[in-house]
């Protein structure tokens, strides 16, 4: 089969090349899935070049999330059958034509979802759910402000805090943003490269601040300019590239919360709080709540996600990424 295997450390997506290797065997409790579509993800960049926190022995094959067809089960698998359709991530092989996976890591895919927007939810969905309901506590009335809300957690955010009845201002780095951010849910759009864009917050919300920030960015240091008296701020990533170092003071100034979620890490931290996000963002889709947004056009075939990399990377994309495999090969 064709997959992207990462043999030494990249300097960049550009780099990366596709290989032909063995179908992987698929061990006691996992699924042998016939990949359709791969979510991209802007932590792939990070790891093709050893920086990102997960460092995989060489060689691997990149990609971490992944949707398509049930091709293999185990003998005690009751939860799924040969030609389900599921979606799932493991910490690496999802850029390939087959993926053995386990399958307490698979989801059968809602009927109203399609390949490509099922490949983008596993990762997304909850990390954002996690971010804002189990770190964050938000509730009803609540000022939200979402960094790169564009992007695919933070329309995941976007969405899931209007559907929680907050009131949402998305934040992103270019006005030509504002209307896909709009059309999911946002109340109030900001661009976070104005210079006055903290008392814009302040301006949104009366003076008050926003309540929660949602970070995927790297922005807690000027966030704490404009967030409410008794705050949350949620630490989601580093798109921007540098850990910021945070003044403090200000923190205890404003009775400041400062979390970070870390969704990956609830399988071996809190294996007990999975089902209850995962039950929860169900019940939301199945009543039209939250629906992923896929970037247009989606990209194709293996030899794309260099392509697709390089457009999250230069922040050229919205939603979520997606790879669509336009070749298999034959078990």
């Amino acid at each position: 089969m064709r997959a992207i295997v990462v043999k030494s450390w990249l300097k960049g997506p550009g780099d990366m090349e596709v290989s032909d290797i063995p179908v992987p065997v698929a061990k006691d409790g996992e699924l042998l899935v016939k990949v359709d579509s791969a979510g991209v993800n802007f932590f792939d960049v990070l790891m093709i070049a050893g920086k990102y926190q997960i460092k995989p022995a060489l060689p691997f094959t990149l990609g971490a999330e992944f949707s398509g067809t049930v091709v293999q089960i185990s003998p005690s698998d009751t939860r799924f059958a040969v030609g389900d359709r599921v979606f799932g991530s493991n910490v690496t092989g999802a850029y390939a034509e087959y993926i053995a996976v386990p399958s307490i890591h698979c989801f059968p895919i809602p009927s109203a979802l399609s390949f490509e927007q099922a490949a983008g939810i596993y990762i997304t969905y909850p990390t954002s759910y996690a971010g804002l309901v189990l770190r964050a506590n938000v509730q009803r009335g609540d000022w939200v402000l979402v960094h790169a809300a564009a992007g695919g957690v933070g329309i995941a955010a976007v969405q899931i805090a209007k559907a929680l009845g907050a009131h949402v201002i998305a934040a992103t780095g270019s006005k030509d943003k504002f209307d896909i951010c709009r059309q999911q849910g946002a109340d109030h759009c900001i661009n976070y490269h104005d210079a006055d864009w903290t008392n814009q917050v302040l301006k949104l919300t009366d003076g008050k601040g926003a309540d929660i920030v949602y970070d995927p960015v790297g922005k807690v240091e000027e966030s704490l300019k404009c967030v409410a008296w008794n705050g949350r701020i949620v630490v989601v990533g580093f798109a921007a590239g540098a850990i910021e170092k945070v003044a403090t003071n200000r923190i205890l100034l404003k009775n400041v919360a400062v979390t970070g979620v870390y969704w990956g890490a609830y399988a071996l931290n809190e294996p007990e709080r999975i089902p209850e996000v995962w039950d929860a963002l169900f019940k939301l889709a199945e009543d039209g709540l939250i629906r992923p947004v896929v970037f247009q056009p989606i990209f194709h075939g293996l030899g794309q996600v260099k392509d697709a990399l390089k457009a999250i990377a230069h922040r050229e994309t919205y939603g979520k990424a997606v790879v669509k495999l336009s070749e298999y090969s034959k078990l």
